[in-house]
């Protein structure tokens, strides 16, 4: 058997949210290294591998990436199916490019099963739909934590005229709010903030972006979170689907401008 990896997006946290793909190479794995944020209700479709558990954690003691490497060396190299099971999509802020690239350098075929990432499902689960015609004509996906601890072009951003999702700001919401109010959004631009997507405890708190903030305080926003800025942050629409959320209904967004 020539060696090989698997690298696999499990999704925001609803296990029925995993692909028949992932279900499917979970299935043939012997070695499953998985992340903190993966829902351990997936591991009902390997039973028959060895879970080893590689977590990483915004301010808490990490598994480092080194170490991880060479666990999926190791295990590719006794000829062992291996899959790397992380949260969400491998190669939205899941460093899955980075790990296939070290792998192929050291002889290792990857294969990338993609999963739904946090930020369309939460915003989904809310009813709040990242592109709307004659609202919203893109979306950007931006993590608000660096490698270097830099600070991100917030001004292009807030001139991009697109939907912004943040991924991992809790931590950083005046930097976020300060940086775009600087870079021209409207301190009454819609926000929403939504805690633990797709899970049963998911919790959603409405706001503005400039008082973000205080509302996020006042509300207890705790990672992992993700912040929707935009107008389509002011929309709830029906989500019909069997899901244990309670969903605000907001009126349409009124579109600002010419």
């Amino acid at each position: 058997m020539s060696a090989k990896v698997w690298l696999i997006g499990a999704g925001p946290g609803d296990p029925e949210l995993l692909t028949l793909k992932a279900v499917r190479a979970l299935g043939e794995a012997e070695m499953v290294l998985i992340d903190d944020l993966v829902n351990p209700e997936v591991l009902e479709h390997c039973p028959q591998a060895r879970i080893i558990r590689v977590g990483k954690r915004g301010g808490c003691r990490s598994t480092p990436q080194d170490f991880i490497h060479r666990l999926m060396l190791r295990y590719a190299r006794q000829g062992k199916c291996v899959a790397r099971l992380k949260g969400g999509d491998p190669c939205i802020f899941g460093r899955g490019s980075e790990e296939a690239d070290w792998l192929a350098e050291h002889g290792i075929a990857t294969e990338i099963v993609n999963g739904i990432t946090s930020g369309l499902a939460g915003a989904t689960q809310c009813g709040i739909p990242l592109t709307l015609r004659g609202v919203a004509r893109g979306v950007t996906l931006v993590t608000a934590h660096t490698q270097d601890d830099s600070s991100l072009n917030w001004q292009a951003l807030a001139q991009s005229g697109t939907t912004l999702v943040v991924y991992m700001g809790v931590a950083k919401l005046v930097e976020i709010r300060d940086g775009l109010l600087a870079g021209g959004l409207r301190a009454d631009m819609p926000v929403a903030m939504i805690e633990n997507a797709s899970l049963p405890q998911q919790r959603e708190c409405r706001s503005s972006l400039g008082a973000m903030q205080q509302d996020a305080t006042a509300f207890r926003l705790k990672s992992p979170a993700i912040l929707v800025i935009g107008e389509v942050a002011a929309v709830a629409q029906p989500v019909l689907m069997a899901s244990p959320f309670k969903v605000s209904y907001l009126s349409r967004p009124r579109l600002h401008g010419p």
